[in-house]
Protein backbone atom coordinates (compact mmCIF):
# COMPACT_ATOMS: atom_id res chain seq x y z
CA UNK A 1 0.00 0.00 0.00
CA UNK A 2 1.19 3.37 -1.12
CA UNK A 3 -0.50 5.48 1.16
CA UNK A 4 -3.78 5.11 3.58
CA UNK A 5 -4.56 7.88 5.81
CA UNK A 6 -7.77 9.69 7.40
CA UNK A 7 -7.67 12.55 4.47
CA UNK A 8 -9.88 12.17 1.63
CA UNK A 9 -7.41 10.87 -1.50
CA UNK A 10 -7.92 11.90 -5.36
CA UNK A 11 -6.15 9.36 -7.80
CA UNK A 12 -5.75 11.52 -11.26
CA UNK A 13 -4.31 8.47 -13.66
CA UNK A 14 -2.31 10.61 -16.51
CA UNK A 15 0.14 13.27 -15.79
CA UNK A 16 0.20 14.50 -19.05
CA UNK A 17 -1.01 18.51 -19.58
CA UNK A 18 -4.91 17.76 -18.50
CA UNK A 19 -3.84 15.51 -15.66
CA UNK A 20 -1.48 17.90 -14.53
CA UNK A 21 -4.01 21.12 -14.94
CA UNK A 22 -6.41 18.86 -12.89
CA UNK A 23 -4.02 18.81 -10.17
CA UNK A 24 -2.59 21.99 -10.05
CA UNK A 25 -6.63 23.29 -10.27
CA UNK A 26 -7.28 20.91 -6.92
CA UNK A 27 -4.15 21.93 -5.15
CA UNK A 28 -5.38 25.35 -5.27
CA UNK A 29 -8.79 25.05 -4.59
CA UNK A 30 -9.02 22.55 -1.65
CA UNK A 31 -8.27 24.01 2.16
CA UNK A 32 -4.73 22.73 2.36
CA UNK A 33 -4.84 19.50 4.10
CA UNK A 34 -8.37 19.21 2.94
CA UNK A 35 -6.93 15.74 0.88
CA UNK A 36 -4.44 13.91 -1.06
CA UNK A 37 -3.67 14.25 -4.08
CA UNK A 38 -1.74 11.96 -5.85
CA UNK A 39 -0.70 11.89 -9.69
CA UNK A 40 0.30 8.48 -11.48
CA UNK A 41 2.45 9.51 -14.36
CA UNK A 42 5.55 7.60 -15.91
CA UNK A 43 7.02 10.84 -17.06
CA UNK A 44 9.52 12.68 -14.84
CA UNK A 45 7.58 15.99 -14.94
CA UNK A 46 3.98 16.56 -14.67
CA UNK A 47 2.37 18.66 -17.32
CA UNK A 48 4.29 17.76 -20.34
CA UNK A 49 2.80 14.77 -21.33
CA UNK A 50 3.24 13.40 -25.20
CA UNK A 51 2.54 16.76 -27.02
CA UNK A 52 4.80 18.93 -24.92
CA UNK A 53 7.47 16.03 -23.83
CA UNK A 54 9.30 16.46 -27.23
CA UNK A 55 12.52 17.42 -27.71
CA UNK A 56 12.52 18.05 -31.37
CA UNK A 57 13.15 21.50 -32.26
CA UNK A 58 10.81 21.97 -35.01
CA UNK A 59 7.95 20.55 -33.15
CA UNK A 60 6.34 24.08 -32.42
CA UNK A 61 2.77 25.17 -30.45
CA UNK A 62 0.31 25.23 -33.28
CA UNK A 63 -1.16 28.61 -31.99
CA UNK A 64 -0.17 31.06 -30.62
CA UNK A 65 1.19 31.58 -27.08
CA UNK A 66 -1.13 34.17 -26.22
CA UNK A 67 -3.74 31.86 -26.66
CA UNK A 68 -2.55 29.07 -24.39
CA UNK A 69 -2.25 29.10 -20.77
CA UNK A 70 -2.52 26.62 -17.61
CA UNK A 71 -5.04 28.55 -16.17
CA UNK A 72 -8.02 29.78 -18.50
CA UNK A 73 -8.29 33.05 -15.87
CA UNK A 74 -5.13 34.01 -16.44
CA UNK A 75 -4.77 33.66 -20.48
CA UNK A 76 -1.63 35.39 -20.60
CA UNK A 77 0.26 33.90 -18.18
CA UNK A 78 2.08 31.74 -20.78
CA UNK A 79 3.12 34.59 -22.82
CA UNK A 80 4.36 36.38 -19.42
CA UNK A 81 6.16 33.14 -18.60
CA UNK A 82 8.13 33.30 -22.12
CA UNK A 83 8.52 37.33 -21.62
CA UNK A 84 10.14 36.65 -17.86
CA UNK A 85 12.49 34.08 -19.25
CA UNK A 86 13.56 35.57 -22.03
CA UNK A 87 12.86 32.87 -23.99
CA UNK A 88 12.29 34.27 -27.65
CA UNK A 89 16.06 36.20 -27.00
CA UNK A 90 16.99 32.39 -27.89
CA UNK A 91 14.71 31.27 -30.22
CA UNK A 92 14.22 34.53 -32.79
CA UNK A 93 11.88 32.02 -35.23
CA UNK A 94 9.51 31.45 -32.95
CA UNK A 95 8.08 35.21 -33.78
CA UNK A 96 6.41 35.63 -36.68
CA UNK A 97 6.05 38.84 -38.77
CA UNK A 98 2.90 39.82 -37.36
CA UNK A 99 4.16 39.65 -33.96
CA UNK A 100 3.00 36.54 -33.07
CA UNK A 101 4.80 33.85 -31.03
CA UNK A 102 5.08 30.41 -31.82
CA UNK A 103 7.80 28.12 -29.39
CA UNK A 104 8.57 24.97 -29.38
CA UNK A 105 6.28 22.71 -27.15
CA UNK A 106 8.96 22.06 -25.01
CA UNK A 107 8.91 25.48 -23.96
CA UNK A 108 4.78 24.73 -23.50
CA UNK A 109 6.33 21.84 -21.31
CA UNK A 110 8.51 23.59 -19.46
CA UNK A 111 6.21 26.26 -18.69
CA UNK A 112 3.24 24.31 -17.34
CA UNK A 113 6.08 22.04 -15.18
CA UNK A 114 7.08 25.38 -13.68
CA UNK A 115 3.68 26.44 -12.38
CA UNK A 116 3.02 22.68 -11.23
CA UNK A 117 6.53 22.04 -9.29
CA UNK A 118 6.02 24.28 -6.57
CA UNK A 119 2.89 22.45 -5.73
CA UNK A 120 4.76 18.64 -5.81
CA UNK A 121 7.92 20.37 -4.04
CA UNK A 122 5.69 21.27 -0.79
CA UNK A 123 3.53 17.74 -1.28
CA UNK A 124 0.76 19.63 -2.05
CA UNK A 125 0.76 17.18 -5.34
CA UNK A 126 2.33 13.77 -4.76
CA UNK A 127 3.69 12.04 -8.46
CA UNK A 128 4.04 8.61 -8.67
CA UNK A 129 6.39 7.77 -11.45
CA UNK A 130 4.54 4.33 -12.35
CA UNK A 131 1.71 3.39 -14.61
CA UNK A 132 -1.83 2.06 -13.24
CA UNK A 133 -2.95 -1.60 -14.49
CA UNK A 134 -5.86 -2.17 -12.05
CA UNK A 135 -9.05 0.00 -10.95
CA UNK A 136 -11.15 -1.95 -8.69
CA UNK A 137 -14.23 -0.62 -7.04
CA UNK A 138 -14.45 -1.55 -3.10
CA UNK A 139 -17.31 -0.41 -1.14
CA UNK A 140 -17.71 3.66 -1.67
CA UNK A 141 -14.21 3.64 -2.76
CA UNK A 142 -11.48 2.92 -5.10
CA UNK A 143 -7.96 0.80 -4.88
CA UNK A 144 -5.53 0.99 -8.11
CA UNK A 145 -2.98 -1.11 -8.60
CA UNK A 146 0.66 -0.10 -10.26
CA UNK A 147 2.28 -1.89 -13.03
CA UNK A 148 5.35 -1.88 -9.79
CA UNK A 149 3.40 -3.97 -7.95
CA UNK A 150 2.30 -1.90 -5.18
CA UNK A 151 -1.51 -0.03 -4.49
CA UNK A 152 -3.09 2.67 -3.22
CA UNK A 153 -6.44 3.26 -1.98
CA UNK A 154 -8.61 6.39 -3.00
CA UNK A 155 -12.06 7.86 -2.76
CA UNK A 156 -12.33 9.27 -6.36
CA UNK A 157 -10.32 8.46 -9.31
CA UNK A 158 -10.21 11.40 -12.55
CA UNK A 159 -9.00 9.43 -15.39
CA UNK A 160 -6.88 11.64 -17.93
CA UNK A 161 -5.15 9.11 -19.56
CA UNK A 162 -3.69 10.02 -23.46
CA UNK A 163 -5.51 8.59 -26.46
CA UNK A 164 -4.84 5.34 -27.97
CA UNK A 165 -1.85 4.81 -30.49
CA UNK A 166 -2.80 5.51 -34.01
CA UNK A 167 -4.28 2.34 -35.87
CA UNK A 168 -2.55 1.08 -38.56
CA UNK A 169 -4.19 0.00 -41.78
CA UNK A 170 -3.81 -4.19 -41.75
CA UNK A 171 -2.77 -3.71 -45.24
CA UNK A 172 0.51 -1.84 -43.90
CA UNK A 173 1.03 -4.23 -40.71
CA UNK A 174 0.26 -7.55 -42.36
CA UNK A 175 2.89 -7.28 -44.54
CA UNK A 176 5.24 -4.60 -43.04
CA UNK A 177 5.22 -5.74 -39.41
CA UNK A 178 8.85 -6.12 -38.41
CA UNK A 179 10.39 -4.30 -40.93
CA UNK A 180 13.12 -1.92 -39.89
CA UNK A 181 11.73 1.20 -41.26
CA UNK A 182 7.99 0.51 -41.08
CA UNK A 183 7.24 3.15 -38.21
CA UNK A 184 3.73 2.35 -37.11
CA UNK A 185 3.53 5.30 -34.21
CA UNK A 186 5.41 8.27 -34.94
CA UNK A 187 4.73 9.92 -32.25
CA UNK A 188 7.23 7.49 -29.94
CA UNK A 189 10.43 9.24 -28.86
CA UNK A 190 13.43 8.43 -31.79
CA UNK A 191 10.56 6.82 -34.02
CA UNK A 192 12.21 8.91 -37.64
CA UNK A 193 15.48 7.53 -36.68
CA UNK A 194 15.61 4.69 -38.62
CA UNK A 195 14.89 6.95 -41.62
CA UNK A 196 18.24 7.45 -43.80
CA UNK A 197 18.40 10.89 -45.87
CA UNK A 198 18.34 9.28 -49.21
CA UNK A 199 14.90 6.81 -48.20
CA UNK A 200 12.07 7.44 -50.18
CA UNK A 201 9.22 8.11 -47.65
CA UNK A 202 5.15 7.18 -47.79
CA UNK A 203 3.41 9.21 -45.10
CA UNK A 204 0.09 7.78 -44.41
CA UNK A 205 -2.17 10.40 -42.85
CA UNK A 206 -2.16 14.29 -43.61
CA UNK A 207 -2.70 15.96 -40.44
CA UNK A 208 -0.80 17.57 -37.33
CA UNK A 209 1.41 14.07 -36.81
CA UNK A 210 2.35 14.33 -40.53
CA UNK A 211 3.29 17.63 -40.51
CA UNK A 212 5.11 16.97 -37.91
CA UNK A 213 7.01 13.97 -39.14
CA UNK A 214 7.90 15.99 -42.90
CA UNK A 215 8.96 18.87 -40.69
CA UNK A 216 11.33 16.99 -38.66
CA UNK A 217 12.60 15.02 -41.58
CA UNK A 218 14.00 18.05 -43.69
CA UNK A 219 14.95 19.80 -40.44
CA UNK A 220 17.43 16.49 -40.80
CA UNK A 221 18.82 17.65 -43.65
CA UNK A 222 16.17 14.55 -45.78
CA UNK A 223 17.06 14.73 -49.42
CA UNK A 224 14.89 11.69 -50.71
CA UNK A 225 11.35 11.83 -52.29
CA UNK A 226 8.11 11.81 -49.59
CA UNK A 227 4.94 11.48 -50.65
CA UNK A 228 2.00 12.35 -47.87
CA UNK A 229 -1.51 10.28 -48.77
CA UNK A 230 -4.92 10.68 -46.87
CA UNK A 231 -8.52 9.45 -48.69
CA UNK A 232 -9.05 13.42 -49.51
CA UNK A 233 -5.82 14.72 -49.62
CA UNK A 234 -6.47 17.43 -47.00
CA UNK A 235 -3.52 18.70 -45.53
CA UNK A 236 -4.14 20.70 -42.36
CA UNK A 237 -4.29 24.31 -43.20
CA UNK A 238 -1.98 27.25 -42.04
CA UNK A 239 -3.33 30.77 -39.79
CA UNK A 240 -4.80 33.39 -41.25
CA UNK A 241 -2.13 36.32 -42.26
CA UNK A 242 -2.88 38.70 -39.39
CA UNK A 243 -4.67 38.28 -36.10
CA UNK A 244 -8.32 38.16 -36.14
CA UNK A 245 -11.42 37.85 -34.05
CA UNK A 246 -13.48 35.23 -34.00
CA UNK A 247 -16.37 35.91 -36.29
CA UNK A 248 -20.41 34.60 -36.40
CA UNK A 249 -22.66 33.46 -34.45
CA UNK A 250 -23.83 29.82 -34.20
CA UNK A 251 -26.05 29.96 -30.68
CA UNK A 252 -28.47 32.34 -30.44
CA UNK A 253 -30.35 29.93 -32.98
CA UNK A 254 -29.87 26.14 -32.14
CA UNK A 255 -28.52 23.94 -34.64
CA UNK A 256 -30.02 20.48 -34.29
CA UNK A 257 -28.65 19.01 -37.44
CA UNK A 258 -24.61 18.67 -38.91
CA UNK A 259 -26.59 19.74 -42.51
CA UNK A 260 -27.84 23.51 -40.24
CA UNK A 261 -24.21 23.57 -38.82
CA UNK A 262 -22.66 23.12 -42.16
CA UNK A 263 -24.74 25.25 -44.10
CA UNK A 264 -24.52 28.10 -40.78
CA UNK A 265 -20.77 27.60 -41.25
CA UNK A 266 -20.53 28.17 -44.94
CA UNK A 267 -22.97 31.69 -44.58
CA UNK A 268 -20.82 32.77 -42.18
CA UNK A 269 -17.39 32.50 -44.54
CA UNK A 270 -19.36 34.40 -47.13
CA UNK A 271 -20.68 37.11 -44.81
CA UNK A 272 -17.10 37.45 -43.45
CA UNK A 273 -15.42 38.16 -46.73
CA UNK A 274 -17.47 40.88 -47.30
CA UNK A 275 -15.78 42.62 -44.06
CA UNK A 276 -12.34 41.45 -44.88
CA UNK A 277 -12.45 38.87 -42.56
CA UNK A 278 -11.12 35.26 -43.70
CA UNK A 279 -12.59 32.01 -42.65
CA UNK A 280 -10.13 31.47 -39.96
CA UNK A 281 -11.92 33.57 -37.98
CA UNK A 282 -15.13 31.97 -38.40
CA UNK A 283 -14.00 28.45 -37.34
CA UNK A 284 -12.55 30.20 -34.64
CA UNK A 285 -15.75 31.34 -33.22
CA UNK A 286 -17.07 27.85 -33.95
CA UNK A 287 -14.70 26.31 -31.83
CA UNK A 288 -15.59 28.72 -28.82
CA UNK A 289 -19.07 28.41 -29.11
CA UNK A 290 -18.19 24.26 -29.78
CA UNK A 291 -19.40 23.05 -26.38
CA UNK A 292 -23.17 24.44 -26.67
CA UNK A 293 -23.58 23.74 -30.59
CA UNK A 294 -22.34 19.91 -29.93
CA UNK A 295 -24.84 19.94 -26.61
CA UNK A 296 -27.63 20.84 -28.78
CA UNK A 297 -27.06 18.20 -31.82
CA UNK A 298 -29.30 14.87 -31.07
CA UNK A 299 -27.20 11.78 -30.68
CA UNK A 300 -27.78 10.42 -33.56
CA UNK A 301 -26.18 14.09 -35.56
CA UNK A 302 -23.32 14.29 -33.82
CA UNK A 303 -22.57 10.65 -35.02
CA UNK A 304 -23.19 12.16 -38.58
CA UNK A 305 -20.94 14.88 -38.12
CA UNK A 306 -18.20 12.83 -36.76
CA UNK A 307 -18.71 10.39 -40.34
CA UNK A 308 -19.32 12.88 -42.92
CA UNK A 309 -17.18 16.47 -41.70
CA UNK A 310 -14.66 15.35 -38.95
CA UNK A 311 -12.38 15.53 -42.08
CA UNK A 312 -12.81 19.04 -43.15
CA UNK A 313 -13.27 19.92 -39.17
CA UNK A 314 -9.70 18.56 -38.24
CA UNK A 315 -7.75 20.61 -41.11
CA UNK A 316 -9.49 23.63 -39.79
CA UNK A 317 -9.60 23.67 -37.03
CA UNK A 318 -5.74 21.78 -35.97
CA UNK A 319 -3.48 24.20 -37.93
CA UNK A 320 0.24 24.18 -38.27
CA UNK A 321 2.21 26.53 -36.93
CA UNK A 322 3.58 29.46 -39.37
CA UNK A 323 7.01 27.67 -39.65
CA UNK A 324 6.24 24.51 -40.30
CA UNK A 325 3.64 25.71 -43.10
CA UNK A 326 6.47 27.41 -44.63
CA UNK A 327 8.89 24.56 -44.32
CA UNK A 328 6.39 22.27 -46.32
CA UNK A 329 5.47 24.63 -48.75
CA UNK A 330 9.06 25.25 -50.05
CA UNK A 331 9.40 21.08 -49.96
CA UNK A 332 6.30 20.94 -52.75
CA UNK A 333 7.61 23.89 -54.42
CA UNK A 334 11.23 22.08 -54.75
CA UNK A 335 9.54 18.49 -55.48
CA UNK A 336 10.55 17.25 -52.45
CA UNK A 337 7.15 16.81 -50.92
CA UNK A 338 4.35 15.34 -52.79
CA UNK A 339 0.60 15.21 -51.37
CA UNK A 340 -1.58 12.50 -53.25
CA UNK A 341 -5.50 11.61 -52.31
CA UNK A 342 -4.68 8.01 -52.16
CA UNK A 343 -5.12 4.86 -50.01
CA UNK A 344 -3.22 2.14 -49.80
CA UNK A 345 -4.70 -1.15 -51.51
CA UNK A 346 -1.59 -3.50 -51.33
CA UNK A 347 1.61 -3.68 -50.17
CA UNK A 348 5.00 -6.08 -51.63
CA UNK A 349 8.92 -6.23 -51.37
CA UNK A 350 10.30 -5.60 -54.95
CA UNK A 351 14.22 -5.43 -55.25
CA UNK A 352 15.07 -4.90 -52.02
CA UNK A 353 12.34 -1.63 -51.44
CA UNK A 354 8.55 -1.59 -50.41
CA UNK A 355 6.16 -1.52 -53.26
CA UNK A 356 2.78 -0.21 -52.45
CA UNK A 357 -0.46 0.30 -54.69
CA UNK A 358 -1.62 3.68 -54.11
CA UNK A 359 -5.73 3.90 -54.88
CA UNK A 360 -6.19 7.99 -55.83
CA UNK A 361 -9.16 8.97 -55.37
CA UNK A 362 -12.52 9.77 -57.17
CA UNK A 363 -11.71 6.84 -59.33
CA UNK A 364 -8.51 8.20 -60.86
CA UNK A 365 -6.79 4.98 -61.19
CA UNK A 366 -3.80 3.07 -59.15
CA UNK A 367 -0.30 4.65 -58.50
CA UNK A 368 2.64 2.01 -58.38
CA UNK A 369 5.48 3.44 -56.51
CA UNK A 370 8.45 2.02 -54.66
CA UNK A 371 9.70 3.33 -50.98
CA UNK A 372 12.21 2.73 -48.74
CA UNK A 373 10.26 3.34 -45.33
CA UNK A 374 6.58 3.64 -44.67
CA UNK A 375 5.27 5.88 -41.73
CA UNK A 376 1.92 5.90 -40.07
CA UNK A 377 0.19 9.11 -39.25
CA UNK A 378 -3.53 8.28 -39.01
CA UNK A 379 -4.15 9.99 -35.98
CA UNK A 380 -5.45 8.49 -32.94
CA UNK A 381 -7.45 4.77 -32.96
CA UNK A 382 -10.61 6.89 -30.96
CA UNK A 383 -12.66 3.89 -31.01
CA UNK A 384 -10.06 1.92 -29.19
CA UNK A 385 -10.39 3.91 -26.27
CA UNK A 386 -10.82 1.29 -23.85
CA UNK A 387 -9.22 -2.06 -25.48
CA UNK A 388 -6.15 0.52 -25.57
CA UNK A 389 -5.29 0.43 -21.73
CA UNK A 390 -6.14 -2.74 -19.48
CA UNK A 391 -7.46 -0.77 -16.41
CA UNK A 392 -10.31 0.86 -18.85
CA UNK A 393 -10.91 -2.90 -20.15
CA UNK A 394 -11.39 -3.98 -16.64
CA UNK A 395 -13.66 -1.24 -15.54
CA UNK A 396 -15.78 -1.85 -18.80
CA UNK A 397 -16.04 -5.69 -17.80
CA UNK A 398 -17.04 -4.79 -14.39
CA UNK A 399 -19.68 -2.49 -16.34
CA UNK A 400 -18.30 1.21 -14.64
CA UNK A 401 -17.17 2.39 -17.95
CA UNK A 402 -18.54 2.12 -21.79
CA UNK A 403 -17.11 3.69 -25.09
CA UNK A 404 -19.63 7.50 -25.73
CA UNK A 405 -21.39 7.25 -28.75
CA UNK A 406 -19.30 8.44 -31.30
CA UNK A 407 -16.68 6.38 -30.56
CA UNK A 408 -14.56 9.16 -29.56
CA UNK A 409 -13.85 8.95 -25.50
CA UNK A 410 -15.56 8.13 -22.89
CA UNK A 411 -19.06 8.08 -21.74
CA UNK A 412 -19.97 10.63 -18.83
CA UNK A 413 -22.35 13.54 -18.08
CA UNK A 414 -22.21 17.36 -18.22
CA UNK A 415 -20.44 17.12 -14.88
CA UNK A 416 -17.52 14.55 -16.22
CA UNK A 417 -18.95 12.03 -14.09
CA UNK A 418 -18.74 8.48 -15.77
CA UNK A 419 -21.59 6.31 -16.96
CA UNK A 420 -22.02 2.68 -16.30
CA UNK A 421 -23.41 0.53 -18.76
CA UNK A 422 -27.00 1.55 -17.22
CA UNK A 423 -26.21 5.15 -18.16
CA UNK A 424 -26.08 6.01 -14.46
CA UNK A 425 -23.29 8.67 -13.45
CA UNK A 426 -20.56 6.19 -11.29
CA UNK A 427 -19.63 7.95 -8.00
CA UNK A 428 -16.43 9.32 -7.41
CA UNK A 429 -14.91 8.60 -10.94
CA UNK A 430 -14.94 11.17 -13.50
CA UNK A 431 -12.89 11.88 -16.79
CA UNK A 432 -10.94 15.15 -17.40
CA UNK A 433 -9.35 16.35 -21.49
CA UNK A 434 -10.15 14.86 -24.39
CA UNK A 435 -11.68 11.49 -23.74
CA UNK A 436 -14.13 13.62 -22.58
CA UNK A 437 -15.33 15.48 -25.84
CA UNK A 438 -18.21 12.57 -26.51
CA UNK A 439 -20.36 14.47 -24.19
CA UNK A 440 -18.54 18.08 -23.67
CA UNK A 441 -17.80 18.61 -27.49
CA UNK A 442 -14.20 20.33 -28.49
CA UNK A 443 -11.99 19.13 -26.19
CA UNK A 444 -8.89 18.64 -28.55
CA UNK A 445 -6.50 21.93 -28.07
CA UNK A 446 -5.77 24.82 -25.62
CA UNK A 447 -7.53 26.71 -23.94
CA UNK A 448 -10.97 24.24 -23.95
CA UNK A 449 -9.22 21.76 -21.94
CA UNK A 450 -7.38 24.22 -19.78
CA UNK A 451 -10.80 25.44 -19.19
CA UNK A 452 -12.36 21.21 -18.73
CA UNK A 453 -9.47 20.83 -16.42
CA UNK A 454 -10.38 23.82 -13.95
CA UNK A 455 -14.22 22.01 -14.19
CA UNK A 456 -13.34 19.18 -13.38
CA UNK A 457 -11.22 20.25 -10.56
CA UNK A 458 -14.08 22.23 -9.46
CA UNK A 459 -16.59 18.77 -9.18
CA UNK A 460 -13.94 16.57 -7.87
CA UNK A 461 -13.63 19.79 -4.69
CA UNK A 462 -17.28 19.29 -4.20
CA UNK A 463 -17.56 15.42 -4.28
CA UNK A 464 -14.49 15.56 -1.52
CA UNK A 465 -16.04 18.04 0.55
CA UNK A 466 -19.09 15.92 0.69
CA UNK A 467 -16.99 12.91 1.67
CA UNK A 468 -14.74 14.77 4.19
CA UNK A 469 -18.88 16.06 5.78
CA UNK A 470 -19.80 12.73 5.09
CA UNK A 471 -16.82 11.16 7.41
CA UNK A 472 -17.30 14.00 10.06
CA UNK A 473 -20.86 13.30 10.78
Amino acid sequence: MLHSNARPTIAIIGGGFTGGAVAWNLARQLPEGAAQIIVFEPRARLGAGLAYDTADPVHRINVPAARMSLDPRAPDDFANWLAETGYVENDRESVTPDGSVFPRRSAFGAYVWSRIRPCVDSGAIVHYQTRIDRVVREGGRWRLFTEDGTSQDADCVVIASSHPAPSVPRVLSSMLEGHPRFIADATKPAALDPVRPGDDVLVVGNGLTSADVIASLLQRGHTGRITSISRRGLRSRGHAARPQEPHGDFVSRPIVSARLLLRRVREAIRQAEHFGVSWHAVIDQVRSQGATIWRNLPVAERRRLVRHLRPFWDVHRFRIAPQVEHALAMATISGKLETQAASVVAVSYHAGRIRAALRLARSAGTLIRDFDAVVVTTGPAHGQVIQSQDFLADLADAGLVRADPMQLGLACDLQSRLLDRNDRPVAGLYVAGPLARGTIGELMGLPQVSEHALAVAGEVAGFIGARRSENAA
